[in-house]
């Protein structure tokens, strides 16, 4: 899980960061929220939802038909799809509300793209100031919060005019049907049968494009499908050869004290 620590000249001047080089970080990832900037090229590469958040709905990206991993990021970490969710683009970085309510700049500690030296970006310069790569990884975060704004008033007038409607995924399998709950989607049917008034409604409110987006996304189900038979497959192969490779262990095997390498060697302190 991330460990998010704000950023200050106090703890980071003389540090630096790393540019991540591959998705492996959202690996686990099963949706990712989207912004309605960003729709009309999500929904060119994966199926959109919406996900309620309280009372609110927020669109996202499925990434994932069992909620465990994100099928889009190959096993060497490459992003297998066309587009990737602006969520993603600002790891390791966020931007977090601090305790007098104010944002702040933080970084994961636990990305491993945190340096001890300035061998990477550095935070700050030599003046003391931001240094203009981290510049612009907070003008790109305050960019989203600016799109996350929007997309929540989108949302506010999807579900006031009621189109926003449970949406319960069935897909057909080598193993029978698969069941996915907890989504929603749009009414096409109420969308279509909005009166001219309600219609302006949304278009002022900026959600008529996310209404329409949704729904043609939902032609990309089959390839996630697709892309969950190619993982399985792949794990499949891998346990075969771990069982080919490696000797089943023997009786006298189960009585050595594997504690001789325990956790406390200077080795695994290195680490």
């Amino acid at each position: 899980m991330a460990q998010f620590d704000a950023i200050s000249k106090e703890r980071y001047a003389g540090r630096s960061w790393q540019r991540y080089e591959g998705y492996a970080f959202a690996r686990t990832r099963a949706t990712v929220p989207l912004f309605a900037s960003e729709m009309d090229k999500a929904t060119l590469a994966f199926p959109i939802a919406f996900l309620p958040e309280g009372a609110k709905f927020m669109p996202v990206a499925m990434l994932s038909l069992d909620n465990k991993r994100n099928l889009l990021v190959a096993p060497d970490g490459r992003w297998l799809g066309s587009y990737v969710p602006a969520a993603l683009r600002g790891n390791p970085f966020a931007l977090l509300e601090g305790p007098d309510g104010n944002k702040l700049l933080c970084i994961d500690q636990d990305s491993g793209l945190l340096l001890e030296d300035t061998s990477g970006e550095p935070f700050f310069d030599e003046t003391g100031e931001i240094a203009e790569p981290m510049r612009k990884v907070l003008e790109f975060l305050s960019s989203i919060e600016t799109h996350r704004t929007a997309t929540a008033q989108a949302c506010a007038a999807l579900t006031e005019a009621k189109l926003i409607v449970p949406w319960d995924v069935t897909l057909k399998t080598d193993d029978g049907e698969q069941k996915i709950t907890g989504l929603y989607k749009i009414d096409e049917a109420a969308l279509a049968a909005l009166p001219a008034a309600a219609f302006e409604t949304l278009r002022q409110a900026g959600a008529v494009p996310m209404a329409y987006y949704q729904p043609l996304s939902m032609q990309h189900l089959p390839t996630l499908g697709g892309l969950a038979q190619s993982h399985a497959a792949q794990q499949q192969e891998a346990e075969t050869f771990m069982k080919q490779s490696f000797r089943p262990a023997q009786e006298d095997e189960i009585s050595i004290d594997w504690s001789v390498f325990s956790d406390d060697s200077p080795e695994k302190d290195r680490e």
